[in-house]
């Protein structure tokens, strides 16, 4: 027979393994890692949890933002997600360079003095260029990420 201390052990054993990530993404970039998990409820459901974590600088802190994604949400949320993404993408920033970022990875380059939140966005080869020659960016300023 268990005693208390056993039982809750036992208890709390069952209870993290149950949390854990039955099937997991990492998306390192530069001073943010996003987390994509799929994790299994005790009804033999699944749901995805969409994790930032967010380095604080000149710290050893961590500032997380967790997302709950429920399976009955799931065709909504892709759609909307893949709206958005294309209409910053064909509409707002038609001639910025999106692979600019998987290239630097391949190349090993993916440092945060490479890139990051205060990394200007750069444009396509071939797109209009400011008076100084430069091709125009967007200042970190211009980010507004409030939500």
């Amino acid at each position: 027979m268990l005693n208390k201390y056993s039982q809750s052990k036992l208890s709390e054993v069952k209870r993290n393994h149950r949390n854990d990530p039955v099937f997991s993404r990492k998306i390192d970039a530069g001073k943010r890692t996003y987390f994509i998990d799929v994790r299994k409820t005790r009804g033999d459901d699944y749901y995805i949890t969409l994790t930032e974590s967010i380095r604080k600088l000149n710290s050893d802190r961590t500032e997380r933002h967790k997302l709950f994604l429920y399976r009955e949400d799931f065709n909504r949320f892709l759609e909307s997600l893949e709206d958005c993404i294309n209409h910053v993408k064909n509409n707002l920033m038609p001639n910025y360079d999106y692979e600019e970022f998987d290239r630097r990875r391949e190349e090993g380059e993916n440092s945060p003095e490479h890139y990051g939140n205060n990394h200007p966005p750069r444009l396509s080869q071939g797109d209009d260029a400011n008076e100084s020659g430069n091709a125009e960016t967007q200042t970190p300023e211009d980010d507004d990420m409030s939500w």
